[in-house]
């Protein structure tokens, strides 16, 4: 449960016990405690906790391993997902009424936002054997419906389904949820392969256990829950936006489907999460489940991979660091391509070696100032596919860079740092 999970980073945490009101006034917060947990006793009587997972190394301490390994417990999580427990009863199952939206601390974050927006929200949908689990921003538009954000992968192809037959799509939407589960519902795996079962392998990696889910309604939602809400996807279309994306910029309005929640669960005295778009918090889940995949991409093309990193600075989404170890000469080169085939909302690539901390920027400079030649070791791909949410490409197309900034292997002794 978030309390315990929240007990457990009280050295960091912000204790804001004066009301704050959900429109606006819970942003200020967030912004100016970027980096740290904060705990909100009164956001219209309830409580609510908000950059809980905003840096690697809590999210590395919750899972017992440390920023580096973070990577590779991912990696393994995706690359071989485990049965989860089905069990006969949850502590939110202990609270039950008629879903109010009116009545719940969903936040309006900034000014301009098309209204309160559920940020933090999974929705679980089955469709025979196979359940999904994914992350929807979802728009408040009365005390029973919102419009939901659907991409077209995996729900969307659901919902779409059962639009054109003209029927609605049954989920399960869960608030309030441990960052296993949280990195898991972020992960962009092949249809069939259940988001559910790569949280529960990072349960037994990180934890010796595997996920207990409860069946509610006949699809399964993890235990450790603290607010559930049966809801359907209805085929009607609404405006959804204007909202802030991870980039800080706004996405525009588009139509998106309506969502309608008829009933709530919850565990007793629950804690409401909210994501801050744009936070550090989003770019951590986002960003995280990403790494595996560039680092997936560029095993394939050189052997000795040490670790990858997208950047805060380039919001977890567009720029990413790699460390190698070059056994030949164009290694860098081809590590920088293969990142981009990984992850291709990537913009720009840095591959150092494997003696750089690709977690210290100035290191990563450092490598970069004496150990680069932009007319050598500099890749520019012009109109490449890139991300939707870079406001400077143009009709999905960007241009992507990278930087080469490893040794040479001929003469590489010139190129090693000093130590005792």
């Amino acid at each position: 449960m978030l309390k315990e999970i929240i007990g457990r980073f009280k050295d960091e945490l912000v204790v804001i016990e004066e009301p704050v009101s959900r429109e606006l006034e819970i942003t200020k917060f967030l912004l100016r405690y970027r980096d740290r947990p904060i705990l909100f006793r009164d956001v219209e009587g309830w409580e609510v906790v908000g950059n809980l997972w905003s840096t690697r190394e809590r999210i590395a301490r919750f899972l017992n391993t440390d920023r580096r390994g973070l990577l590779f417990l991912l990696t393994d999580a995706i690359e071989n997902p485990r049965t989860y427990r089905v069990v006969e009863d949850a502590p939110f199952l202990k609270n039950v009424e008629k879903a109010d939206l009116e009545a719940l601390p969903v936040p309006k974050f900034y000014s301009k936002d098309g209204g309160r927006y559920f940020t933090s929200a999974m929705v679980i949908a089955k469709r025979d054997d196979f359940v999904n689990v994914s992350f929807h921003r979802m728009m408040v538009l009365d005390s029973e419906r919102a419009a939901i954000r659907l991409v077209p992968r995996h729900l969307y192809a659901m919902w779409k389904e059962k639009a054109e037959m003209g029927e609605e799509l049954d989920v399960r939407i869960v608030v309030g949820n441990p960052v296993h589960l949280l990195l898991a519902g972020a992960t962009s795996v092949a249809y069939g392969v259940s988001e559910l079962e790569i949280a529960s392998a990072i349960s037994e990696i990180a934890f010796g256990k595997p996920l207990e889910v409860v069946d509610v309604g006949g699809i399964p939602v993890p235990v450790e829950s603290e607010f559930v809400f049966e809801a359907r996807i209805l085929p009607e279309l609404t405006d959804e936006g204007p909202f802030v994306d991870i980039t800080g910029t706004y996405d525009h309005v588009r139509k998106q489907p309506i969502v309608v929640f008829e009933r709530m669960y919850h565990v007793d005295d629950p804690i409401f999460h909210v994501l801050l778009p744009g936070g550090y918090e989003h770019y951590m889940l986002m960003g995280l489940p990403k790494e595996p995949q560039i680092y997936a991409s560029v095993k394939r093309v050189v052997p000795k991979v040490h670790g990858v990193r997208l950047t805060e600075g380039g919001c977890m989404w567009l720029h990413a660091v790699v460390s190698i170890t070059k056994q030949h000469e164009g290694d860098g080169k081809n590590a920088i391509l293969a990142a981009f085939a990984g992850h291709p909302s990537l913009k720009r690539v840095i591959v150092v070696d494997e003696d750089v901390d690709i977690y210290d920027d100035r290191e990563v400079e450092w490598a970069i100032a004496t150990r680069f030649q932009p007319d050598r070791d500099l890749i520019i791909v012009p109109n490449a596919r890139g991300s939707s949410l870079d406001p400077s490409g143009e009709d999905g197309l960007t241009a992507k860079w990278g930087i080469d900034a490893t040794k040479p292997l001929k003469g590489k002794e010139k190129f090693e740092r000093a130590s005792l």
